[in-house]
């Protein structure tokens, strides 16, 4: 008997969803960054086994939104949890359950589906503090079922993945066994340069930036080449994000291509440019233009 289904990973920004995703499917599919709201589409990300096959959906984190950006994110994570076999809320150790995670969970309490509570980075919290977070959440509602772990270190992933399997139905195999994703080539390269960006930058500047794939075309020994804009709020930003002597971009250019590479396994030849774009988290117009589809 083959079993396939949807799941989800629904929890406060900067849990550690997308590290979760990365570490199960073996590959960077996701943006890892420490900043919070890293994630803004719902990654499809396929994990498929000799019995059984997985489709994750990594929501963005669920926040009070200040932009048609975030309002965007928000709604995404909520209607992901509607279409999916199973949702995994996942949260970090509190000896006390915060409103964030109590906003989420009064939202799964009447859930037709079945909920994991998955606690993250328990490798960097004290073990009475992740003994006081696993009774504190287990009191507030009904999980299917509980599991503690550590994405970044891979402690209990593949426990987690055995439970996953076993609350999946009986289905056929939606996608081939070497596919990891269903997102476009276009898509994982405009996430690569701003992942690179949401590291190197200064604080003020990340969440106001976007990217834009201009070309990506592939000649014929093989290498691509790829021309993008990262796309800015404000002049100051944009000043930043070259940085003295173009050194900044430089940075962010060298790291993205050699991600991009190992991604595409063929040679890169990347150039990208800077422009700004006054308010373009509030515009649906702009918002359109990068993906942000209703």
């Amino acid at each position: 008997m083959f079993k396939s289904g949807f799941v989800t990973i629904i929890g406060r920004p900067n849990v550690g969803k997308s590290t979760l995703i990365n570490t199960i499917i073996g590959e960077k599919l996701s943006i890892v960054s420490c900043r919070p709201q890293t994630t803004r589409n719902n990654i499809h990300a396929i994990l498929t086994k000799d019995n059984y096959q997985i489709i994750f959906v990594d929501t963005p984190g669920i926040h009070k939104p200040r932009h048609k950006l975030g309002e965007y994110m928000v709604k995404s994570a909520q209607e992901a949890k509607r279409e999916v076999d199973l949702v995994m809320f996942m949260t970090t150790p509190e000896e006390e359950i915060g409103k964030g995670d109590e906003m989420i969970l009064e939202g799964l309490k009447n859930s037709e589906k079945p909920v994991f509570l998955v606690i993250n980075k328990i490798d960097e919290n004290n073990p009475e503090i992740v003994a006081k977070a696993l009774e504190a959440y287990s009191k507030y509602m009904d999980f299917a079922e509980i599991i503690p772990i550590s994405a970044k270190r891979k402690k209990n992933i593949n426990t987690l993945q055995e439970l996953m399997a076993k609350y999946m139905p009986e289905g056929p195999k939606y996608y081939p066994d070497d596919m990891i994703t269903d997102q476009q080539e276009r898509f994982v390269i405009s996430e690569i340069i701003r992942e690179k960006s949401l590291k190197l930058l200064s604080q003020e500047v990340p969440h106001g930036i976007a990217v834009e794939i201009i070309s990506m075309k592939k000649n014929q020994i093989g290498t691509y080449h790829i021309d993008a804009n990262i796309l800015c709020e404000k002049d100051t930003h944009k000043g930043i994000i070259i940085g003295k002597g173009g050194r900044m971009l430089k940075k962010i250019s060298t790291y993205s291509r050699q991600d991009m590479e190992k991604f595409l396994d063929a040679k890169v030849n990347l150039k990208i440019w800077v422009k700004v774009k006054k308010e373009w988290r509030d515009s649906k117009f702009m918002l359109k233009e990068l993906g942000y589809r209703e």
